[in-house]
């Protein structure tokens, strides 16, 4: 019992102490980030709308830039087909959720993160161009808006917006941010687990800042503990034996995990990867698919749900698939 209390309190200790180095650094970020969001969210939608044939890039291009939701407004525009199925992945595999504030808060080389960056925004240009040409040849590239639609499947009663923008479809944020609970844009604010302060100005900012701070510290507390407990029990050596001898497995599970629609995925897979428990290739397999809340926006608005089911697969076989070849390839960053 004696020996159960000593690890407890070991394992506490230095979660605690773990977790307060990084919350100044958290809370720098997420200022910078809410400020970069506050100033160029309009104009990246406005981009990502009239990408056109260069959508992927474009997507994978503004997806990397850490901004609250834009794989949700990805998700709406292509549920209202403003935007290609190869555009929404380019967007969904580049992003990284909550990935970027941990490498920075654990203090990771900048040409690190500039690596991994790189890799998600080629990985999601390479992938983007593929569906869209895949699409393309088999003749399913050309879908009529489907804005109206959405009004009607979530009874928002914006039939006067829904109808302007079926003809200027670059329209289409501006008008249903403005619609009723559930109309198209609204539901990444309604769906997202965070419940950010989007308002104006600098306390707008500094609060939804030191929501995220507090949200992702205790997330990184949670998991801090768990591996601490891990690490105390089993062993760091044996723990590295196991995940060396089995780099397909942990690339399944990261991916899997990735999946989550919660931040918390994300923010797992970063600590993961910056204890040196993951490997690179099961790291950037997890973070490829951690589009956030962009899969319950997708599952909200986008019909039919079937093909929602066969983006999700197919994403993450994806993500697997790229962290296989760069375990193959002996990728590290």
């Amino acid at each position: 019992m004696e020996e159960i209390t000593h690890i407890v309190q070991h394992v506490l200790e230095h979660s605690v102490a773990d977790t307060l180095y990084l919350i100044p650094f958290l809370l720098i970020t997420y200022v910078a980030m809410e400020w970069l969001e506050h100033r160029t969210a309009g104009k990246t939608q406005e981009a990502i709308q009239h990408a056109g044939a260069a959508g992927p890039i474009v997507g994978a291009v503004l997806g990397v830039v850490p901004q609250c939701g834009f794989s949700a407004a990805a998700a709406t525009l292509y549920a209202g087909r403003v935007i290609t199925l190869g555009t929404l992945f380019a967007v969904f595999l580049s992003t990284s959720d909550e990935m970027l504030p941990i490498f920075i808060a654990e203090q990771v080389p900048a040409d690190t993160i500039a690596k991994i960056l790189g890799a998600k925004i080629v990985v999601g240009m390479v992938m983007g161009f593929i569906v869209d040409t895949v699409l393309r040849l088999a003749r399913r590239d050309k879908q009529k808006l489907r804005i109206h639609e959405l009004c009607e499947q979530d009874h928002c009663h914006c039939s006067n917006e829904c109808s302007t923008c079926e003809n200027n479809p670059e329209l289409v944020y501006q008008h249903h941010d403005d619609c009723a609970e559930g109309c198209a844009h609204d539901h990444h604010h309604h769906d997202h687990e965070h419940d950010h302060d989007h308002g104006h100005g600098w306390r707008g900012i500094l609060k939804s800042a030191l929501i995220h701070t507090v949200q992702v510290g205790l997330f990184v507390f949670v998991i801090t503990i768990a591996l601490n407990a891990v690490l105390e029990i089993v062993g760091e050596d044996v723990l590295a034996a196991f995940l060396g001898a089995n780099p397909v497995l942990s690339v399944l599970a990261s991916a899997l995990v990735g999946l989550i629609p919660n931040c918390a995925a994300s923010v797992a897979i970063a600590q993961l990867y910056v204890e040196g428990v993951l490997g690179a290739g099961a790291m950037m397999a997890g973070l490829l698919v951690s589009a956030g809340v962009g899969l319950l926006v997708l599952l909200r608005a986008n019909r039919p749900m079937s093909q929602n089911l066969i983006i999700i697969v197919a994403l993450y076989a994806t993500g697997v698939a790229w962290g296989l070849a760069g375990n193959a390839l002996g990728i590290v960053f």
